[in-house]
């Protein structure tokens, strides 16, 4: 019986924080044939780490059936700009983030497919059975979750193949959604980091504001930690019982105080684009700038 014939992956990057995450997924995989490819001191420490060896860049290149770009965002557009040139015709380039393929950054050629995914990370409402599960915080490890992905150009017969991959690199995955890339940019960085971090960090600062105004540390925890949950709840429609009266009316109150009334139009096409460039270029705009 003749074997399927592995996949040729060459994984740029691959001793980066994402990198290695990749790398810890695939290295074992019988359908893969890895490459690591690999430049910085400490990169290659990791991926010495993990017993494996770096390949050189044109070597990878060569030969690869698709291309992984674990690659910092600031960067990945440069390094795309050199590499695709040197691909072959119907190779498959990855990214992992929408964040360069949204500006713009990743470099013509019509005759290459380039396709994007993202994790969506274990979801605050799953039910982990076990310790490693709830407290792999990522997923991808222990926690399973869902992740989106896009086909941004190529054959369409492509699509299955970069989902089987991002599968792989993700898993364990409960389903993976078919979006478009700029529907995934709406997602991250609009929804996911302008947004939630944003909030996420204001809570973070209320809480430490509380702690400054005397109350006890331990107490302040227990009572933010227990209320997020049962706000994120009712907030969510996870439950059966509502908001009181009293907290939709100060919740209201503090709406008033806290937000702009024009603040979701951060979810305008224009302001995404500019969320995306912000991200590849590394640095504030000044008209945002404190």
């Amino acid at each position: 019986m003749n074997q399927k014939p592995k996949l040729t992956l060459a994984l740029l990057g691959a001793g980066g924080k994402m990198g290695c995450r990749v790398t810890d997924h695939l290295r074992d995989h019988a359908g893969y044939r890895m490459l690591y490819v690999e430049t910085g001191e400490r990169g290659l420490a990791q991926l010495r780490e993990r017993g494996v060896t770096a390949t050189s860049r044109d070597e990878a290149l060569r030969v690869a059936d698709a291309v992984i770009l674990a690659l910092p965002d600031r960067v990945l557009g440069k390094i795309a700009g050199e590499v695709v040139p040197l691909l072959r015709p119907g190779t498959l380039v990855i990214t992992l983030d929408p964040a360069a393929a949204h500006a713009g950054e990743l470099p013509a050629r019509p005759d290459i497919t380039y396709f994007v995914s993202h994790p969506c990370h274990p979801s605050v409402f799953d039910h982990f059975e076990s310790q490693p599960e709830r407290d792999d915080f990522f997923g991808g490890t222990h926690a399973r979750q869902a992740i989106v992905c896009a086909l941004m150009q190529g054959p369409e017969e492509h699509y299955a193949l970069g989902e089987a991959i991002a599968r792989d690199i993700y898993s364990p995955v409960t389903r993976s959604h078919r979006i478009t890339v700029e529907q995934m940019a709406i997602l991250e960085p609009a929804m996911a980091e302008t947004c939630g971090i944003a909030l996420v960090l204001a809570l973070r600062e209320v809480l430490e504001e509380a702690v400054r105004r005397g109350v006890p540390r331990e107490a302040a925890e227990d009572f933010m930690f227990g209320h997020i949950k049962v706000e994120l709840g009712i907030g969510f429609g996870q439950v059966r019982f509502p908001f009181s009266d009293g907290a939709k009316l100060i919740a209201e109150y503090g709406k008033r105080r806290i937000f702009r009334d024009d603040w979701l139009k951060l979810f305008e096409p224009s302001s995404v684009r500019e969320q995306v460039e912000v991200i590849v270029a590394g640095h504030l705009p000044e008209s945002t700038q404190p």
